[in-house]
């Protein structure tokens, strides 16, 4: 080549070159820095802080269950939240002093991942220096001194601590923290005000590092020294976003003691109503404490989706359809067998042939007697037809708008939330004892199944 093109292609060749170095040398410098990165880097946070928005049960056993014990746990226990010590000098996994996470051998980052990816609620516990005047080998400091200053100091210290650890376990910033203050004597000044500004700077600290406070203790103690300080010297400590108190009176419930103002922490508590209980779900037997949780304003449904240009799915009784039949509740038979994908006619409130035709159809795939009329049998299955998910007290889905409007046709009295409240749990156990199945109140897939097949 020659010519005008010859300093033209040695421009184009030397812009080239510098390209590919420089492409080559940043994807080198991207390769060093993953594997120069710190073996300590943080892991990705959980997708949600905890315990969220949830109505329902959890329970604690301390130290962290295994793997293969949660995934039991998971499918037959009540439970949708799970409360785990992850550190701090009291902490009762019996840690190695020079390896604070060593008490804890199953809790790692990939642990609280794998819990919250699959449902559950972790409550993560911080458990450290404990009040002045209990028999504990490290205490919050009483003296005095500047308002109990060094006591401040120190619950500043443990949240900063707690944060950093609940940080290397992937656990979401905006999730709470709860410190574990045990029992103890109100009766002595200087160790209720040093254990009161213990938590206050907890609480200050937790706030700053963009985490929500939660304290547990006993309702008589640490959880009623809260409540009167704040009654009678409202603003002087900060209080706790959320508390976690034990009273051992069998109640599933959050209602307090007369030790507490009932209005105090309204929808922000959780109850440990049963402590050190053997407990076995699914062959799997863990000894642990009862709770139950009202937080966040408790379970709240998404917005049921608008089905059939808005036809109404949600009745207070599915009444047999057959041939000639007209009005509301025809709409709601022809929308459901729609979604079903078995019907491509208008939804008119006519139950005309073209119904009819569909309806033996898909009783003949279900195995229900072929009649041609949208029985209770028909109803129950159209109603649950979706996905069959793991439902317990708590969840709140559109597949527990499906449960309840199944459970109804199958003449339970319910209300249509799209919260898996008691009421329905107790519909769901009533109907799986109905039909051979465990009666636990948790609607596994076999529940969906045997709704779906129109069982009774």
């Amino acid at each position: 080549m020659t010519g005008p093109l010859r300093p033209l292609l040695g421009t184009l060749v030397t812009r080239l070159l510098v390209t590919r170095l420089l492409v080559t040398g940043l994807a080198t410098l991207a390769l060093l820095g993953g594997l120069l990165a710190p073996a300590s880097a943080s892991p990705a946070p959980a997708a949600r802080p905890m315990p969220g928005a949830f109505t329902g049960y959890a329970f604690d056993a301390r130290c962290a269950p295994t793997q293969a014990e949660m995934d039991v746990w998971r499918r037959h226990s009540p439970f949708w939240g799970v409360g785990v010590y992850i550190g701090g000098s009291t902490m009762a996994c019996r840690p190695d002093p020079a390896d604070p996470a060593s008490g804890q051998p199953h809790l790692d980052a990939t642990w609280v991942r794998r819990q919250t990816t699959a449902g559950w609620r972790v409550l993560p516990i911080w458990v450290g220096p404990q009040a002045s005047c209990s028999g504990y080998a490290d205490r919050i400091d009483a003296a005095p001194a500047g308002a109990y200053a060094a006591a401040d100091a120190q619950g500043r210290a443990e949240a900063t601590a707690a944060a950093e650890r609940a940080r290397a376990l992937g656990i979401d910033p905006r999730s709470t923290l709860w410190y574990d203050l045990e029992d103890f004597d109100l009766a002595g000044d200087d160790c209720r005000r040093s254990a009161l500004r213990f938590l206050s700077g907890w609480t200050e600290a937790l706030h700053d590092l963009g985490h929500r406070s939660g304290v547990y203790s006993n309702i008589a103690a640490g959880i009623h020294a809260l409540d009167n300080a704040d009654n009678l010297s409202p603003g002087s400590y900060t209080m706790p976003d959320q508390v976690w108190f034990a009273w051992a009176n069998g109640r599933a419930d959050t209602a307090v003691s007369a030790k507490v103002r009932k209005g105090s922490w309204a929808g922000e508590r959780v109850h440990q109503y049963a402590l050190d209980e053997t407990a076995t779900y699914g062959g799997v037997t863990l000894t642990i404490d009862r709770n139950y949780l009202r937080v966040g304003g408790g379970s709240v449904a998404p917005r049921a989706p608008r089905a059939c240009g808005g036809v109404r799915l949600d009745r207070a009784a599915y009444p047999t359809l057959a041939k000639g039949r007209r009005g509301q509740v025809v709409r709601t038979a022809q929308c459901l067998l729609r979604k079903s994908a078995a019907y491509r006619g208008k939804v008119d409130g006519r139950f005309d042939g073209g119904v009819v035709r569909v309806v033996r159809q898909l009783q003949r795939q279900t195995g229900l007697p072929v009649t041609g009329r949208v029985d209770r049998r028909t109803w129950v299955s159209l109603l649950v037809r979706g996905e069959a998910r793991l439902l317990k007290e708590g969840s709140a889905e559109d597949a527990v708008r499906r449960l309840q409007r199944s459970l109804v046709a199958t003449g339970a009295r319910l209300r249509v939330t799209g919260v898996l409240d008691r009421a329905t749990s107790r519909a769901a156990a009533t109907y799986q004892r109905r039909v051979g199945l465990t009666a636990v109140g948790v609607v596994a897939p076999d529940t969906f199944k045997a709704l779906r097949s129109g069982r009774l």
